[in-house]
Order: C-alpha cells, then sequence, then structure tokens
C-alpha cells in the first residue's frame, strides 16, 4: 500500500476498490483497510459534497485514467498514534497548464490541532516532485477563515476572488 506520511500523519489514496467501500459505509472501507473505525464528526454539506465527488469524479477518473488514479482519488488522512482516520485530502492531475487543485475536509473533533497545515503541506510537496505540476489551487468560501488560515499557513496566496469563493495559489518554488 503505498502511502505518504508527515509527522503525525499517513496519507493513503485510496485505491477504486476502496472508494466503493467508502461509497457504501465509512466503517466498512476503515475496517477494510485496518484501521480504528473513526464515527468522523462531518457537516452534512461535506458529507454531500464528498458523495457526490465519489460518484462524479474519483469513480469515473479512475476507471477512465488507471495509471493516473492516484491523482483522481481521496487520500485519507490517518493519525499515526491512534490509526484513525480524521479526514481526506485530494490533489487533482495537473491540466494543460501545470495547475492542479487541491482540497481537503478535517474531523470536526480534529479541527484547531494543526493537522490539515501538516496533511496539505505533505501532499503539495507530493505533488510539486511531478515536474507537469507548476501551480496548486485552491478555493474556499469566503466566510470559511480556518480554511482560509489553513491555506495561508501551508503556503498559499490569495490570489483573488471567484462567486462567493477565495482562490488561493501555490507556484512551484525554484
Amino acid at each position: 500500500m503505498f502511502f505518504i506520511e508527515t509527522e503525525r500523519l499517513k496519507l493513503i489514496p485510496l485505491t477504486r476498490a476502496q472508494l466503493l467501500l467508502l461509497q457504501e459505509s465509512r466503517e466498512k472501507m476503515e475496517l477494510s483497510m485496518g484501521l480504528t473505525p473513526s464515527n468522523m464528526l462531518v457537516d452534512q454539506i461535506w458529507q454531500d459534497e464528498l458523495a457526490d465527488a465519489i460518484e462524479n469524479w474519483c469513480l469515473p477518473k479512475t476507471l477512465l485514467y488507471p495509471d493516473k488514479w492516484i491523482w483522481y482519488s481521496i487520500w485519507e488522512a490517518v493519525r499515526k498514534d491512534t490509526n484513525t482516520s480524521i479526514g481526506g485530502f485530494g490533489l487533482g492531475y495537473p491540466d494543460e497548464n501545470g495547475e492542479s487543485i487541491t482540497g481537503y475536509s478535517i474531523d470536526r473533533n480534529e479541527q484547531g490541532k494543526g493537522y490539515g497545515t501538516e496533511g496539505l503541506k505533505r501532499i503539495c510537496e507530493w505533488g510539486f516532485e511531478t515536474p507537469e505540476v507548476k501551480v496548486i489551487w485552491a478555493d474556499t468560501g469566503l466566510d470559511n477563515l480556518p480554511s482560509q488560515r489553513i491555506l495561508q499557513k501551508a503556503g498559499f496566496t490569495q490570489t483573488g476572488t471567484r462567486d462567493e469563493f477565495a482562490v488561493f495559489k501555490m507556484p512551484r518554488q525554484s
């Protein structure tokens, strides 16, 4: 099983089979990975967004691009000390301009402990190991100040707004 690590986290890209299990039940997916069930607290809006992403992005793209599945999956964030999922990250395959989108969600029980920043920094480092990735970007609600702080602490700079979102980018460091 491939994964990347931080001091406190393992970031594990979910295989297509694991995505299908997650679609059915978080607990089934966690148990299949040998994780302690998390009882994760996630707002309904983010649960709905995850379900939509799995159904309409992850599963179709991992099927269409099996050699690049890792870029179209969800990376489970697992606390090393408890072997428990605390959220997830994503990093999309770079487009023709070398831009890759990232996103994340952290269990409400684990927010405010630095896990979001720690995981985001690491997945971006991993992304920049691929020469095609020139810029990583994210957007978050204009009123989502905790997410904006995570992005800033991870090295992103706000570059503008779009609709009701603040847009942040991080260029490859030379």
